[in-house]
């Protein structure tokens, strides 16, 4: 959408220009002037053109029956807002933030760029305000989000693809740390529900927390763009969060259920190496089978070793580490 101080024929000849208005596009003057419509622009067909261009003093006329028509106002803009090619000319700043509303009252999400006061209430108004740099007026650089140094518009592209870096990474550096919660949580439900010896211990779970996990975690906000990543359209600000439940499906359900296994396995295996095999690891830490570093009695592996407070200290502290 381009909105413009300038005279409609101006402003139809730069949208053409720079491609706002595609090539091939038949705006609603031009089909009014068929025979078809004999130059009555009320009369002519949604689908018979695909651009528009509202000078100001028409959108004014409309706006001006909107306490008596409410319903009419809906209509022009759900008719103008939908059509591919759009400028607004010779509109004043009230004017502009009267479009920016619409727009947004329709689920939009609306960046505005200026340079001058009469952009400032639509900057001030919009999702994103972005200001020129250097031919930009005080007031329009305080009432963006976002200034452009250069003056050239090529910048934004830029600025939003460093954004979904950045958001990227952010979710890959979540779903890093919380995956590491199940593997850990697991062990301890196992230790108090079937009673095996302690498969994590809580110096090892501060260990991976603040040592082993936060450098990884760190460096995946360096990590470089996905091939993708300005081929995907705009993502739903009301459904595509920072955190979302396919996110925590994935770092929970997934990666954390595979580490889990691993870990798992890993511990069960040394296990039954020392002669402990999975099936007589439940019920061991109740009375009277003690396999923890305060128990004081013996324990009798499969093979018929028997393991004194010392030895099984070692064997647990060699399951755990594993």
């Amino acid at each position: 959408i381009m909105v413009t101080g300038d005279h409609p024929v101006t402003a139809k000849a730069i949208a053409e220009q720079v491609g706002i208005i595609a090539p091939n596009a038949i705006t609603l003057e031009d089909a009014a002037k068929s025979d078809k419509y004999g130059g009555n622009k009320s009369m002519v067909d949604e689908k018979d053109y695909n651009a528009v261009v509202v000078p100001g003093w028409e959108l004014a006329k409309v706006l001006e029956v909107e306490q008596e028509d409410r319903q009419q106002v809906e209509n022009f803009w759900n008719t103008t807002l939908a059509t591919e090619n759009i400028v607004f000319a010779r509109t004043s700043p009230q004017q502009k933030l009267l479009i920016v509303s619409a727009v947004q009252d329709r689920g939009g999400i609306v960046a505005v760029t200026g340079d001058g006061v009469n952009d400032s209430p639509a900057l001030k108004k919009a999702n994103i305000g972005v200001a020129m740099g250097i031919v930009g007026s005080d007031v329009a650089k305080n009432s963006a989000d976002m200034i452009l140094m250069d003056d050239n518009f090529a910048s934004i592209v830029n600025g939003v693809e460093e954004g979904r870096i950045i958001f990227d990474n952010l979710k890959k550096s979540i779903a890093y740390t919380l995956s590491s919660n199940i593997p850990e949580i697991a062990p301890f439900l196992l230790h108090i529900i079937l009673g095996i010896p302690q498969p994590l211990s809580t110096e090892l779970i501060l260990a991976v927390d603040l040592g082993t996990d936060m450098v990884p975690a760190i460096s995946l906000a360096y990590e470089n763009a996905e091939s993708d990543i300005m081929m995907r359209p705009p993502r739903d600000q009301n459904r595509d969060n920072l955190v979302t439940r396919k996110l925590i499906g994935f770092a929970y359900f997934q990666i954390g259920v595979i580490q889990a296994l691993g870990g798992f396995f890993s511990y069960f295996v040394v296990m039954a190496y020392y002669g402990f095999p999975p099936n007589s690891l439940p019920g061991m830490t109740t009375e009277g089978k003690h396999f923890l570093p305060s128990g004081s009695n013996p324990v009798l592996n499969s093979q018929g070793q028997l393991y004194g407070h010392d030895d099984q200290i070692d064997v647990l502290t060699r399951a755990q580490t594993t």
